[in-house]
C-alpha cells in the first residue's frame, strides 16, 4: 500500500467495517436486518443527514466506487513503482480487467450502495414521519445509490422496510430495476426544490435539476441496462431520447449554462455548471497523481495515478509538449482542457482561497489538465525526483530496462492528471458530481440517436474550450469529446460501455480484450451466500 495513502485507506477499511461488521460476527438484536421488525426511524431529518455524508465519503474515495468507474478504462492506470502502489497487483489488475471475485474494489461498493439505498427506504417510510422534502432528497439518494448498484452489478437486492426483515430482499434487474429508479426520480422531480445556478451550499443536496440529470442519465443508458444480462445489444427508443432532449432543457431553464474557463469551475467559488456537489475533500484527485516533490502541501504527493498517451491525444495540442505561460496562456498549441506546465510558481497577491509560501501562491507550480515533461518549483527550478533526476514526466510506462510495463516503474513515468488545483486548496471539501456539460453533451448524443445533428452543439462548446470546431459529428466523436470534457469525473466506463469501446484493446489490458464479461462485475461471494436471489454474472 502506498504509505502516504494510508489515512485514505483505513478511512475506507473503518467505513467498510462499520457496514460489514469487521470481525465481529456476533449479530445485535437492533440490527435492522434481522429484527422483529422495522418500525420507524426517530429523526428522519438526522438520518438523512448521515446518509448525505456516506454517499458523499463513497464519491471522495480514490478507491472502490471511483476506481471502479475510471482505472477500469483507458483514462487512468495505476502502476507500480519500485515497492510503491503495488498492493498485490489490486490497481493493475482493474486496469487489465483481470479482476478476480475477492478485490476490495468490487465487494466494497456493493455493501456501501446497497446499504446506502437501505438506509434511504426507512427514511422513506411513512413510520419514519419524513417531511415532504427529506422523502423526496432520501427517494433522489435511493435511486441514486441503486443506479450506481445497477450500473455496475447488473442486479440490485432490494429490501422493502414494510416486509418482515425475515424475508429475504428481492432481486431487481433489467427494465424492472431501470422502472423502479425512474419512479423514485420522477417523485423526487415533483417535491424537491428548484435551485438555480450558482447557489452554492444549496447544491450540494438534492434539487430538481439533480434528478432530472440522473433521469437523463439512466435514460440514456436504458437500452444498456435492459440488455446486460442476456448479452447486451440493444438500441435506444426514441421515446428515451426525446425524453433525455426534455430533461435538458429543464436543467437550462433554471440558469444552468455553459462556462468559460474552464479550470475555474473546478474552484469552490459559484459557477454556472455545478448541477450537484459532495460535501467531501478534493485531496485524492490531486495527491494520488503528483509527485512527492510537486509540493510540500500535505507533505507531497503520492506519485500513482497517470493517464494512458493515447487518452491524453484526444487533445489538440503538441504531443510532446504540454507548457503554458505563468497566466495559463497555451504555449503548445492545445486547446483550454489539456491544461500545460507552468514555468514556475505565482506570486502571493492575497487571493481568495490562496496561501503564501515564502512570497508564492502554495501550489501554483503546478499545472492544470495534463503534466508532462519538465516539472518546476515555485521559484522555477527544475524539480528533481527522489534520486536526484530532472522530474520530467513522461508518456510511457517503462520498467529499468525501458521496456513497457506496469511494473518496476521509475518515479517519472506517466502523465499526469490535475482538474482541482492545489494553488487553491488541496482540502477543499467540494467535489463535483453532476454538471451541465456533461447535461449538455447528452442532450447532444439523444440528438444524435434521433437522427439529428448535433454539429452545431458540440461546437459550441469546442469552441467556448478553445477547440476548432469540426465540420460534422458522428457518435465518436461524441464519446471522445466527452473524454476531453469530463476526464476524470467518474463517467469514463460508463461512457465506454454505451459506446461499445469498453472491450477494444488498450495499452496494458492484454488477455482480456474482447471479453464481454467484464461489462459487469461479479456479485460479491458472501452477497451471493447471504441472498440466494442474487445470480452471479455471467463469466465469473
Amino acid at each position: 500500500m502506498k504509505r502516504n495513502s494510508f489515512k485514505i485507506y483505513l478511512s475506507s477499511f473503518l467505513l467498510v467495517c462499520s457496514f460489514t461488521a469487521c470481525t465481529d460476527l456476533e449479530i445485535e438484536e437492533t440490527d435492522s436486518f434481522i429484527s422483529s421488525g422495522f418500525e420507524g426511524l426517530q429523526n428522519a431529518d438526522e438520518a438523512l443527514g448521515g446518509l448525505y455524508q456516506s454517499v458523499w465519503g463513497q464519491l471522495g474515495d480514490q478507491a472502490n466506487t471511483y476506481a471502479l468507474r475510471e482505472v477500469t478504462t483507458d483514462a487512468l492506470l495505476v502502476p507500480t513503482r519500485g515497492a510503491d502502489w503495488g498492493d498485490n497487483g489490486r490497481w493493475r489488475k482493474l486496469h487489465q480487467h483481470e479482476w478476480g471475485l475477492e478485490e476490495t474494489d468490487i465487494i466494497t461498493p456493493f455493501q456501501q450502495w446497497t446499504q446506502t439505498q437501505l438506509v434511504a427506504s426507512q427514511i422513506i417510510d411513512a413510520r419514519s414521519n419524513p417531511s415532504v422534502q427529506t422523502a423526496a432528497e432520501a427517494k433522489f439518494l435511493r435511486a441514486y445509490s441503486m443506479w450506481t448498484t445497477l450500473d455496475f452489478y447488473g442486479q440490485v437486492p432490494f429490501r422493502d422496510p414494510e416486509l418482515p426483515s425475515t424475508e429475504l430482499p428481492e432481486t431487481l434487474s433489467g427494465q424492472a430495476a431501470v422502472d423502479f429508479i425512474i419512479a423514485d426520480l420522477d417523485a423526487a422531480i415533483q417535491d424537491l426544490p428548484s435551485v438555480a445556478a450558482s447557489s452554492g451550499d444549496d447544491l450540494k443536496l438534492a434539487s430538481k435539476a439533480a434528478a432530472r440529470f440522473l433521469k437523463a442519465k439512466v435514460l440514456l443508458n436504458k437500452h444498456v441496462y435492459v440488455n446486460q444480462l442476456s448479452g447486451g445489444g440493444g438500441s435506444p427508443d426514441a421515446s428515451d431520447m426525446a425524453e433525455v432532449i426534455s430533461l435538458v432543457d429543464a436543467i437550462t431553464a433554471e440558469s444552468f449554462e455553459l462556462q468559460d474557463g474552464y479550470f475555474d469551475i473546478f474552484k469552490a467559488d459559484a459557477d454556472s455548471e455545478t448541477i450537484w456537489w459532495a460535501e467531501t475533500a478534493i485531496g485524492n484527485r490531486i495527491f494520488n497523481t503528483l509527485h512527492y516533490n510537486s509540493l510540500t502541501e500535505g507533505g507531497g504527493g503520492w506519485n500513482g495515478f497517470s493517464t494512458l498517451s493515447e487518452y491524453y491525444d484526444l487533445f489538440e495540442g503538441d504531443a510532446e509538449s504540454n507548457t503554458v505561460e505563468l497566466d495559463e496562456t497555451p504555449l503548445n498549441g492545445q486547446e483550454e482542457r489539456r491544461g500545460g506546465v507552468p514555468p514556475s510558481g505565482l506570486a502571493f497577491t492575497g487571493r481568495a482561497g490562496t496561501v503564501d509560501e515564502d512570497g508564492f501562491e502554495t501550489g501554483s507550480n503546478v499545472g492544470n489538465g495534463f503534466l508532462v515533461g519538465q516539472q518546476y518549483t515555485l521559484n522555477g527550478d527544475q524539480l528533481e525526483d527522489r534520486q536526484g533526476n530532472p522530474l520530467e514526466f513522461s508518456r510511457g510506462f517503462v520498467d529499468d530496462a525501458g521496456a513497457p510495463s506496469l511494473i518496476n516503474n521509475s518515479e517519472r513515468t506517466g502523465i499526469r492528471v490535475i482538474k482541482y488545483n492545489p494553488r487553491f486548496g488541496a482540502f477543499v471539501q467540494h467535489s463535483i458530481q453532476f454538471r451541465y456539460a456533461d447535461a449538455f453533451l447528452m442532450k447532444a448524443e439523444a440528438m444524435l440517436n434521433s437522427g439529428g445533428d448535433p454539429t452545431a452543439m458540440i461546437n459550441e462548446l469546442r469552441v467556448l474550450r478553445k477547440a476548432a470546431p469540426l465540420g460534422s459529428v458522428t457518435a465518436q466523436d461524441i464519446l471522445d469529446e466527452r473524454g476531453r470534457e469530463l476526464f476524470g469525473e467518474g463517467y469514463r466506463r460508463n461512457d465506454m460501455i454505451r459506446f461499445g469501446q469498453y472491450f477494444r484493446a488498450w495499452e496494458f489490458k492484454g488477455s482480456e480484450t474482447g471479453n464481454t464479461a467484464r461489462a459487469l462485475f461479479p456479485i460479491p461471494l458472501p452477497q451471493l451466500l447471504a441472498n440466494p436471489n442474487l445470480v452471479q454474472n455471467p463469466g465469473y
